[in-house]
């Protein structure tokens, strides 16, 4: 490999890198030493000229997501070979060439290695998501390595990259096919036998948020004979498990309608005509809603957007959780059960606990946690990165 610029780290601040967290943030950094662009590999040394990792450079004030520890010699060689780590964890899960979970995340970012990479992968097609522009660059690589990795089970890669760049490159960036023949962007997975219709060019994120597969899981098994509330509900994930559970009744509600036509379609795509009935979509804001129902729900879930993408915003976050769990609770019958989560990274568990815990205080109800709920295991999270761990949820009994 050429030789790279250095970036040559304080004394002070050569331990958080020694303990293997994969972010160098500018502050961290003495001086450079050679010319550095946005994107470009980097190399991390101490002042006294130890060699400390290799990363891509960015303009934000994580300067260097770090890529490794040790001294690479191919950049390309290390995708492939975190590639393949990845692809032998997911089988060692059994989620490779399972037929009743096609869906499934491949890389997820700082937990699989590779800082501002997502893949997600539907059925035949993979689809990945770049954070920076370092990433970015090597997305051709990326995909020709996958094709290479998957062999026939792969039949396309997409790019949805556009949305997540950290910063634009020179040439813009346009989603769309990467390697292979696919005339649509759209596929019918599965996931523990149910059936969804993922949109990966506009739906949110890659196209499903794959993270809640558990979690919808378990909600299916409680949903039996319940009347169930599924807020900010997206494309009806938890409405499809409620009604595979025997739910009685299934309301759905998201302030979009592409959303709300969108959970129609994965009803129907796994009930009858007859079981369709049991489902009602409602579109418009959660919190009215939840203002002016009534109060006769046995089971309700709450999975908000972030409420809170930085640091500034976490304190006014605080206060919509607990807004928004405290109409939950008041509108769930004695025995009901609140699945509630959050999905912002800057609002840990302590943080979410406690706004959850004062709702609960205000609410003058009997209250039991029955799980702590997280992302599933194709989303590891580093040891060394506790930030990875981002979706955060608890189920509670209410009497």
């Amino acid at each position: 490999m050429p030789s790279l610029p250095r970036a040559i780290i304080y004394r002070k601040k050569v331990d958080a890198v020694q303990r293997f967290h994969p972010w160098i943030f500018s502050g961290a950094i003495a001086k450079i030493q050679g010319e550095v662009g946005d994107g470009d590999l980097v190399e991390a040394y101490s002042e006294d000229g130890k060699f400390l990792a290799i990363g891509l450079w960015g303009m934000g004030s994580i300067a260097i997501k770090v890529l490794s520890f040790q001294p690479v010699e191919s950049i390309q060689q290390l995708l492939c070979d975190r590639l393949r780590q990845a692809f032998a964890l997911r089988a060692q899960i059994g989620l490779i060439d399972n037929i009743q979970t096609n869906c499934y995340r491949l890389i997820n970012s700082e937990g699989d290695g590779l800082s501002g990479l997502i893949i997600d992968i539907y059925g035949d097609t993979a689809v990945l998501q770049c954070h920076s522009l370092g990433t970015y660059g090597y997305r051709i690589e990326i995909a020709e390595a996958l094709i290479e990795l998957y062999g026939d089970r792969l039949k396309a890669v997409y790019d949805k990259s556009s949305a997540t760049l950290s910063r634009k490159p020179q040439s813009p960036s346009q989603d769309g096919l990467l390697i292979g023949d696919r005339t649509d962007d759209t596929g019918l997975v599965q996931e523990y036998g149910q059936r969804f219709i993922v949109d990966w060019e506009r739906g949110q994120k890659t196209g499903f948020f794959l993270d809640q597969r558990e979690n919808r899981r378990l909600f299916g098994q409680y949903a039996k004979d319940r009347k169930v509330l599924n807020t900010f509900c997206y494309s009806g994930g938890f409405s499809v498990y409620a009604m595979a559970g025997g739910a009685r009744e299934v309301h759905s509600i998201d302030s979009s309608m592409k959303a709300m036509e969108w959970t129609d379609r994965n009803i129907a795509a796994n009930c009858d005509t007859e079981s369709q009935t049991r489902h009602t979509s409602f579109t418009g804001d959660v919190f009215n809603f939840l203002k002016e129902c009534d109060q006769d729900y046995d089971a309700i879930v709450l999975d908000p957007p972030a409420f809170a993408k930085n640091l500034s915003a976490r304190h006014s976050a605080m206060q919509a959780y607990k807004k928004l769990n405290l109409q939950a609770m008041s509108k769930l019958k004695s025995g009901g059960l609140l699945f509630t989560f959050s999905c912002s990274q800057v609002v840990n568990v302590e943080n979410f606990t406690g706004a959850v815990t004062s709702a609960a205080i205000e609410s003058g109800r009997n209250i039991k946690v029955l799980h702590h709920l997280t992302h599933p295991a194709d989303h590891p999270t580093s040891i060394f990165h506790p930030e990875g761990a981002y979706l955060k949820g608890l189920v509670l009994s209410i009497y």
